[in-house]
C-alpha cells in the first residue's frame, strides 16, 4: 500500500497519508489510458463541417452543349465534381463523433493514471485548502509553499468558489472536481494537488 506525505498550505509536512493499493498503486495500463484518451478527444468534436455535392450547388440547371459533334467532352451540368465551383465529391457532412466507452474502462484509466502519478512523484497532497476569500495571491503562495510548478491540477472534493476562482488567473494552473475528472486533464497537467478530502472521495468513488 503507497504512502504520501501530507503538507500544509505553507509547505510544511504535517502527516502520512495511506493510499489503496487499488486506486493509487496498480500497474498502469497504457493501452486502456490511449482508448479511454481517444474517446475523449472524440466526444468533444462538434462535427459541423459540411460541402456542398452537386445537387446542393446553385445553377447547372442546364447542359452546357450538345452530347455530340463538339469534339469535346460530353457534360451534363457545369456544377459537376470536376467543374471549377462544381459540387464536392465524398465530402464531409455534419456528423456525431461520438461513442461510449465501457464505465470499467474509463474507471481502469483513472486509476491508472493516478497510479503513474505517483510512480512519478507528481502526487501532492494538502491537509485542507481553504480561502476565506477570494484572493489569486495566496493561491499563488500557496502553490509555492508545496514547491508546486509548471502546468498544475487542482483536485477538489466539492465546489469551492474562493479556491477555484482564486487558481483561474494562475497561468498553467486549473481546478477541477471528483465527479467531472477525466484522463485528458490528468494527463495534460504534470503535477496533481489533492486535499485529504478529495482522496477519500476518490476511495469512495474507485474502490
Amino acid at each position: 500500500m503507497p504512502s504520501i506525505d501530507v503538507y500544509d498550505m505553507k509547505g510544511k509536512k504535517v502527516s502520512t497519508v495511506e493510499l489503496k493499493e487499488e486506486i493509487f498503486g496498480i500497474e498502469p495500463n497504457e493501452a486502456v489510458v490511449h482508448s479511454v484518451l481517444v474517446n475523449y478527444l472524440a466526444n468533444q468534436r462538434q462535427g459541423t463541417q459540411s460541402t456542398k455535392t452537386r445537387a446542393e450547388v446553385r445553377g447547372g440547371g442546364r447542359k452546357p452543349w450538345r452530347q455530340k459533334g463538339t469534339g469535346r467532352a460530353r457534360q451534363g451540368s457545369i456544377r459537376a465534381p470536376q467543374w471549377i465551383h462544381g459540387g464536392i465529391a465524398l465530402g464531409p457532412k455534419p456528423r456525431s463523433y461520438s461513442y461510449k466507452v465501457n464505465k470499467k474502462e474509463r474507471a481502469l484509466a483513472v486509476k491508472s493514471v493516478l497510479s503513474s502519478k505517483v510512480l512519478e512523484n507528481e502526487l501532492v497532497v494538502v491537509d485542507n485548502l481553504s480561502l476565506k476569500e477570494i484572493k489569486t495571491k495566496q493561491m499563488a503562495e500557496c502553490l509555492n509553499n508545496l514547491k508546486v510548478t509548471g502546468k498544475t491540477l487542482i483536485l477538489l472534493p466539492e465546489k469551492n468558489e474562493n479556491v477555484q476562482k482564486s487558481a483561474r488567473n494562475i497561468e498553467g494552473v486549473k481546478t477541477t472536481l471528483v465527479n467531472t475528472i477525466n484522463v485528458y486533464d490528468l494527463l495534460k497537467y504534470n503535477k496533481l494537488v489533492l486535499t485529504l478530502d478529495t482522496v477519500k472521495k476518490l476511495e469512495e468513488v474507485y474502490a
